[in-house]
């Protein structure tokens, strides 16, 4: 019998994760957004451009975030979502909806007090229209990644009291440290 420490449970874990990706569909100003695996930091860059297309053109009505395929969320990714409550807020009287049938994800966002700026979803959607599979964006510098995570857990922190305490640090130690162009030893 093979016995797993927790570390080593979770490494498994971490190591059999499916690349995150995200799915997005269009009709009539109803843009649909699907997370498929896990979904970190990595694809900062792609949800922003999402983030700017959506937000950024005159035929918004609402957003739908599906969840139903995503195996593993991080703060950076839920600081998006909660970037997609703020701006909707902005132009639109309607909540946006996120759909999870996972109840560690739906934990996860009850944690983070999605449930006042989100409708929560728990059955699948059936959608008549595709998705096609967003490009991954990953040329950005190390700076303007590091830009995007402050600023996505700065929307995250704003959302509850709990929030701000939780990743208030994060976003402390993020401002303060200093990103070395040159690697020791390399010239």
């Amino acid at each position: 019998m093979v016995r797993l420490t927790m570390s080593a449970y979770w490494r498994y874990q971490v190591l059999n994760m499916q690349d995150g990706k995200i799915l997005i569909a269009e009709n009539r100003g109803v843009y649909v957004l699907k997370f498929i695996g896990d979904v970190r930091l990595t694809l900062c860059s792609t949800i922003d451009a999402l983030l700017k297309k959506i937000f950024g053109g005159e035929d918004f009505k609402s957003v739908v975030i599906d969840l139903t395929e995503t195996e593993g969320i991080d703060s950076t990714a839920l600081g998006f979502l909660a970037k997609i409550a703020v701006n909707t807020q902005e132009v639109s009287s309607r909540k946006p909806t996120i759909v999870s049938t996972r109840e560690d994800i739906t934990r996860v966002l009850s944690s983070m007090g999605f449930e006042h700026y989100f409708y929560l979803r728990d059955w699948p959607l059936a959608l008549d229209y595709s998705l096609e599979e967003a490009p991954v964006l990953d040329d950005e510098c190390a700076d303007s990644i590091r830009q995007k995570v402050i600023d996505a857990h700065r929307t995250l922190m704003g959302l509850n009291p709990q929030n701000q305490e939780e990743f208030e640090p994060v976003v402390f130690a993020l401002e303060n440290c200093t990103l070395s162009r040159e690697v020791k030893g390399v010239h």
